[in-house]
């Protein structure tokens, strides 16, 4: 019981803490989404302002001729790029030259330029014409590494610059590495806006303004908008399945578990990147789910050990009752068992009484007669009480009756024979058997006058059977017109009735010879105090 109530409150204590994580978990998921949207929609907006720019760019030199740097430096300034266009690297103007214009453009940039520069790679034969940079504003170090080059001439470029040009509105490309970052890596891209003058036959081509790009500042100038928290911020040019060559940006650092990540398509100027938003978090548990976890572990433990002391108890109160239950029982059997054994001394005392009587001759012969064989039951009751009325040896039985002749010098005492031991019955009769005997002995026969011997001998005669020989010699002769006296009687009826089998007894002159067939019980515990020890070893 309790283990099963502490599996059962810790079953409980485990479903809740999992609600409690499902719970977490669903709220941390909406709030992932919720935050993946608002950066995706800073993005946006920030490639929107880039988009509007410039639109307004290529309204403004479509109107002109030509484009010179100083009205070109003076557009961008007025523009305030240091406060409203963060995570740029500035406005670009890259006009078509085609191969007959290349010396043409290179002298007016050498003339109108922050520097000498020249139109570089130079032109192949399969490119039609070239669009290098032109003009690159705010004029910084950083910008210059840029300018005569020819992004026409790149792929990536030149497939955003002709997307732009066929569909007349801004246009992001892939990811690229700008000239600006020189021998560095950083990833970028560009968003180009076609400039068209009027031409033969409609519109043709002028050039563009465009915006370069380093992704992880316009990814940062993004998050200025909207902040991450403690989520990580992944930009992807392309599909991010196809591995890191197309990340351009990103807020991942090294401390970060991702746990679960949420998938954004942002389109910035047509072209479609991919956002992805990854949740921070330690592993472990949260600290609701903690709390809940130790109070149910805690509360748990309290209720096995109450009930188990409770359970302990009740084992305890249920092993006093029947430990009660059995002294009754056993102090019921016992006073059965001492009236019994009380009711058959006093049988034998009756009889004991009763032919003493009829063969004594006057008082002082009986009270003597009486004495001895009453002292005779109360040595064998002694050693039955030793035992606690269990088997006792042949041998103890004999010496206790014999013990009052044990120290004469004058004759001899025999006993020989295996250890066996009687049952309490068969104990007391062949006590008062021995008693007689050796009472006649003392008074006539081999115990009465100096040289006599008396031998007690005994031997199993089956396996339950035991034969126990008194045997006389070396005392007076015996007469052999002897009167029959109590002795006689007792041992013949008293005695072998309680054995159950005849007693042989002969007075040869030689002497008294007295043969006893005894029941030999097997031993057994008393039932009742081998209930009494199964119980206490129980205990």
């Amino acid at each position: 019981m309790p283990v099963g109530i502490f599996a059962l409150v810790a079953a409980i204590t485990i479903l809740s803490v999992f609600a409690i994580e499902r719970g977490e978990t669903q709220r941390d998921a909406a709030q992932l989404s919720a935050r993946t949207t608002a950066i995706a929609a800073a993005l946006e907006r920030r490639a929107n302002a880039s988009s509007a720019y410039l639109r307004a760019g290529a309204a403004l030199l479509s109107t002109m001729d030509e484009v010179p740097a100083d009205d070109f430096r003076r557009f961008v300034s007025e523009l305030r790029l240091d406060a409203d266009y963060r995570g740029a690297e500035g406005i670009g103007w890259a006009r078509v030259v085609f191969p007959t214009q290349v010396e043409e453009f290179n002298a007016l940039v050498a003339e109108q330029g922050p520097g000498s520069y020249e139109l570089y790679p130079g032109l192949s034969g399969e490119q039609a014409f070239a669009v290098p940079v032109t003009f690159l504003q705010p004029d910084t170090e950083r910008n210059r590494r840029a300018l005569g080059f020819d992004m026409y001439s790149e792929p990536v470029r030149r497939a955003a610059m002709q997307e732009a040009e066929e569909y007349a509105r801004p246009v992001a490309s892939g990811k690229v590495v700008l000239q600006q970052e020189g021998n560095g890596e950083a990833p970028g891209f560009l968003i180009y806006m076609p400039v068209f003058e009027a031409g033969p036959g409609g519109r043709q081509l002028k050039g563009f303004i465009y915006s370069p790009f380093n992704a992880q500042d316009f990814l940062q100038s993004a998050l200025e908008l909207e902040d991450a928290g403690s989520y990580g911020v992944r930009l992807y040019a392309e599909d991010p399945d196809q591995g890191e060559e197309s990340l351009v940006a990103s807020t991942f650092d090294g401390e970060m578990s991702r746990l679960r990540n949420v998938r954004q398509t942002v389109v910035i100027a047509e072209h479609a990147f991919v956002l992805l938003v990854s949740e921070r978090r330690s592993p472990g548990l949260s600290g609701l789910s903690m709390v809940t976890l130790i109070f149910g572990l805690l509360v748990a433990t309290l209720l096995l050990l109450l009930v188990r002391m409770l359970t302990q108890q009740a084992k305890e109160d249920e092993s006093s009752l029947t430990w009660f239950e059995e002294q009754a029982s056993i102090r019921n059997s016992l006073t059965r068992e001492l009236n019994h054994r009380v009711k058959n001394t006093l049988a034998n005392v009756l009889s004991i009484i009763a032919l003493t009587r009829r063969r004594a001759e006057d008082v002082d012969e009986f009270a003597t007669s009486l004495d001895g064989r009453v002292r005779a039951l109360s040595a064998t009751h002694d050693l039955l009480t030793q035992s606690d009325w269990g088997s006792t040896p042949i041998r103890s039985v004999v010496d206790a009756e014999l013990l009052p002749y044990a120290h004469g010098g004058d004759h001899q005492l025999q006993l020989s024979g295996p250890d066996i031991e009687l049952a309490p019955n068969d104990a007391l009769s062949l006590g008062l058997a021995v008693h007689e005997l050796a009472t006649n002995a003392g008074k006539y026969g081999a115990l009465s006058q100096p040289g006599g011997t008396v031998s007690v001998d005994w031997v199993l005669a089956s396996e339950d059977l035991v034969r126990v020989e008194w045997l006389e010699r070396g005392g007076p002769p015996v007469a052999s017109n002897r009167t029959r006296g109590f002795g006689t009687d007792l041992i013949e009826r008293i005695v072998a009735h309680e054995l159950r089998h005849p007693v042989q007894l002969d007075f040869d002159k030689e002497g008294v010879r007295c043969v006893l067939m005894i029941p030999v019980r097997r031993p057994s515990e008393f039932a009742i105090r081998a209930g009494k020890a199964s119980f206490d070893a129980g205990r």
